[in-house]
């Protein structure tokens, strides 16, 4: 059952979608940065969530444009099928998207702000190309690379941050928000010379 009612889904500007798992055990994961970040813009902006179909999501204003963010209630590697089935409902096309991920291959407290491009072997970005069948889909990534990483990768990014990372993670989620009111406010191409340097 939706409890959708008690967000205003009319007229949306953009989605922006963090991807993670959803659940307790996993809500401090790397892999759940996306989730962190958009968390974080709920909270600056005292909105509420909701469910929805297959995600959370909350409206949100920045500088005029209405945004609805979202977090995906599938599971990382079916991420594609929530972004496919809110933004079919919400009458958005992919140019309307924004989707929020962890990147190893940055590291942590870097982000970097894409328009395109292949999905560098994260599942979950690769569950949304494959859907929407393009690869033209704005991304914000979020470093959580270190300098030793255990080969195992799966293990890694479903751990959870370390207590003497925390003030990086938190500068990162800052820097992440911040670039999201960007993109809204100046655009995609403005966003990406001042947060991919």
């Amino acid at each position: 059952m939706s409890d959708a009612q008690t967000v205003d889904t009319k007229d949306i500007d953009m989605v922006v979608f963090g991807l993670g798992n959803p659940g307790e055990r996993y809500r401090q994961n790397r892999h759940n940065v996306g989730f962190m970040a958009v968390d974080a813009l709920a909270r600056q902006s005292g909105s509420k969530w909701s469910t929805h179909l297959r995600s959370r999501i909350c409206r949100i204003e920045i500088g005029g444009h209405r945004v609805l963010l979202a977090k995906s209630l599938t599971y990382m590697n079916h991420s594609g099928e929530a972004v496919y089935a809110l933004t079919s409902a919400l009458n958005r096309s992919t140019k309307d998207l924004l989707v929020v991920y962890d990147d190893l291959d940055l590291p942590l407290g870097r982000i970097r702000i894409r328009q395109r491009g292949s999905s560098g072997g994260h599942r979950g970005l690769e569950s949304i190309l494959n859907i929407f069948k393009t690869d033209e889909i704005m991304r914000l990534r979020m470093g959580i690379g270190e300098e030793r990483m255990p080969d195992d990768k799966i293990d890694y990014v479903l751990s959870d941050f370390p207590p003497e990372k925390q003030a990086e993670l938190d500068g990162m989620i800052i820097k992440a928000g911040d670039a999201v009111k960007s993109i809204q406010i100046n655009g995609a191409s403005k966003s990406m010379t001042l947060f991919n340097a």
